[in-house]
């Protein structure tokens, strides 16, 4: 499915936020996700839907702020 990832557009198989963050080997243990202008909670990765074009920002915290 063609999803917008942090601005880019990508092809990808996943059908959850978890297996997004998966395939593109981010940990989930300090990022924040939101699809579609909503914060998507940690406890939710696994059964959040993720739908053809939705448009996915994954804001990664780093010491001292968060890096995008």
């Amino acid at each position: 499915m063609r999803l917008t990832v942090n601005g880019e557009n990508i092809d990808s198989n996943a059908a959850t936020v978890k297996e997004l963050l998966d395939e593109l080997k981010i940990v989930q243990g300090r990022v924040a996700v939101e699809v579609n202008l909503s914060i998507i909670k940690r406890d939710d990765y696994e059964v959040y839907r993720l739908k053809e074009g939705d448009k996915v920002e994954i804001v990664n915290f780093i010491g001292g702020g968060c890096l995008k």
